[in-house]
């Protein structure tokens, strides 16, 4: 039987990968991707089984479209202001749609207490999902090992430097591909209902040890830059909104003080596959950072 699944926010780092291990799954599996716009969305519609759909959370005819006959969510909310509320608005209209199960992008330490931010968001949005009588998955992953390679890629190209007001701390860094593979999984089988799955990376690492790593890598000298806080957010709110520089700085805050060095074995538990090293992830990725 075909199993019909939406994936939100489908042109993103994870929403993307996880559309491409779904669609090399064959006719079981129908995909319908849910993106801003289609013509960003262009990539995908190129893949195997996918189908796109325009999807503006502020407009309930394009929730309409999106959910006809859907079996099953994978919800990734952009990184907004009105994240919580978009949440609640998709997880209304699964409901009302009759969606069987919702696995949601979170993110490490949400339900912390006290919390920052971002994970007090996230946690906010679990508890409505949780609240709302459908079967759910919670995926917790740690910082993304891509984003070295979107958001400092061109400075270890141009300068052999990187720039994180996060001093020695270290991060259990997470290849996006290895969460796309979990995501597959947990739409695809049973027995992961009702779950929350933290995942890492096999292995805690300063960012003066990433920089050694792409040293090796790439050949070149790669050095990491210790930005002070007040430093950092001068730069930063120059560069977004100040909401944003606030909430990023909490989250370089927990890593300086080593509450972000978690490492798990979940991702191996539920694909049977190891978890990709960083260095495994440089080598694939060398030509972002040389």
């Amino acid at each position: 039987m075909q199993t019909t699944i939406l994936i939100t926010g489908a042109t993103g780092t994870v929403g993307r990968e996880v559309v491409k291990e779904l669609s090399v799954l064959g006719e079981d599996v129908r995909i319908r991707a849910g993106v801003h716009s289609v013509v960003k969305g262009e990539n995908l519609k190129r893949l195997p089984g996918v189908e796109l759909v325009e999807v503006e959370f502020d407009e309930p005819e394009s929730l309409e479209a999106a959910f006809t006959h859907i079996d099953k969510l994978f919800l990734i909310t952009p990184f907004t202001e009105n994240q919580v509320a978009w949440c609640k608005t998709l997880v209304d209209k699964a409901k009302s749609s009759g969606v069987k199960h919702i696995v949601k992008l979170s993110a490490l330490g949400a339900g912390s207490e006290p919390g920052i931010t971002l994970g007090n968001w996230h946690r906010e949005m679990e508890q409505y999902i949780e609240e709302s009588g459908i079967p759910y998955t919670f995926l917790r992953p740690a910082s993304f090992m891509q984003n070295f390679s979107n958001y400092s890629g061109e400075s270890i190209k141009q300068q052999g430097k990187f720039y994180q007001p996060t001093g020695e701390g270290k991060a259990g860094y997470v290849d996006v591909n290895d969460i796309a593979k979990v995501a597959v999984q947990v739409l695809l089988t049973e027995g992961h209902e009702n779950k929350i799955y933290t995942l890492t990376g096999p292995e805690a690492l300063s960012n003066a040890e990433i920089a050694q790593i792409l040293s090796e890598v790439t050949n070149n000298e790669v050095s990491f830059v210790d930005v002070p806080e007040d430093a950092a957010r001068q730069v930063m709110v120059e560069q977004m909104p100040g909401w944003m520089a606030d909430a990023m700085l909490e989250l370089y805050a927990l890593q300086r003080a080593g509450q972000a060095s978690t490492v798990d074995n979940t991702i191996e538990i539920v694909t049977g596959d190891k978890p990709n090293t960083f260095r495994d992830f440089a080598l694939t990725h060398k030509s972002a950072f040389c």
